[in-house]
């Protein structure tokens, strides 16, 4: 099997992803340093106990994961489920890489590009919202309840839905993906028809009724489990690694 190292990894994951360009709301790239030699790398969604520990049982030497430990605003301490999760990266002296706008905004593997491709929706050139994060496809379903029976096929999961109830064919859609909810206003200024993302507040439910445009909460993970395994996937074979993603279930 060939060997990479923790440097090589980290610069083919920065050159692709540029999370320079980004402001975030924690670090990108290296959280957690591990061995310098990289045979294994794993990816999943988020870096949950479930997660390093299934990938220590696969003799992981890198995890890479959109939603790592660390955050803005937490309260700095390593007590109890942060020191468990550090304890056995530590321990075990595996690396974690944690990539959360960069990966939302890659052009081609990242979760909204990669979105768009399980839901069959050909990308225009128009991104909307802060940082550019929103995407917009082409569609053609005959109202809000046809796009929403076509992304539950497509997710194999229930949507909410709220329908505008004026009826009429959808053929902008626009998307993005995890807690963008806020981006509604963006996407009905960008002309969309229907908007779909993770999770749904309050005033989204007014807001499509009162400019007639559909909004689909599809679930945060839901709509978030592309992108990782998109991208380790292909610096994986950039560097002649392994690579495998794990799917850890979660209802959100």
């Amino acid at each position: 099997m060939h060997t990479t190292t923790r440097d090589e990894l980290l610069q083919a994951c920065d050159a692709l992803l540029q999370p320079a360009r980004f402001k975030d709301y924690g670090p990108n790239g290296l959280q957690v340093e591990g061995k310098a030699p990289i045979r294994r790398l794993v990816s999943g969604v988020t870096a949950s106990r479930a997660l390093i520990e299934a990938a220590i049982a696969e003799e992981a030497d890198a995890i890479f994961v959109h939603h790592g430990l660390f955050w803005r605003g937490q309260s700095g301490t390593v007590t109890g489920w942060m020191k468990q999760r550090l304890a056995l990266l530590l321990v075990h002296d595996i690396n974690l890489l944690a990539y959360h706008l960069p990966l939302d905004a890659h052009p081609e593997l990242g979760n909204n590009a990669q979105l768009g491709r399980v839901l069959e929706l050909p990308l225009e050139s128009t991104r909307f919202g802060e940082q550019d994060l929103g995407f917009v496809g082409q569609g053609a379903f005959a109202d809000a309840q046809a796009l929403a029976r076509h992304v539950e096929r497509r997710l194999g999961r229930g949507v909410t839905l709220v329908d505008p109830g004026h009826g009429r064919p959808l053929r902008r859609i626009a998307w993005c993906t995890g807690g963008a909810q806020s981006y509604f206003e963006a996407a009905i200024a960008a002309g969309a028809d229907a908007f779909i993302t993770g999770e749904i507040s309050e005033p989204q439910a007014h807001l499509a009724r009162e400019c007639g445009v559909a909004f689909l909460a599809c679930g945060h993970h839901a709509t978030e489990r592309y992108g990782a395994p998109a991208v380790a996937a292909h610096v994986a074979a950039q560097l002649g690694i392994a690579h495998r993603f794990i799917e850890i279930e979660n209802p959100a």
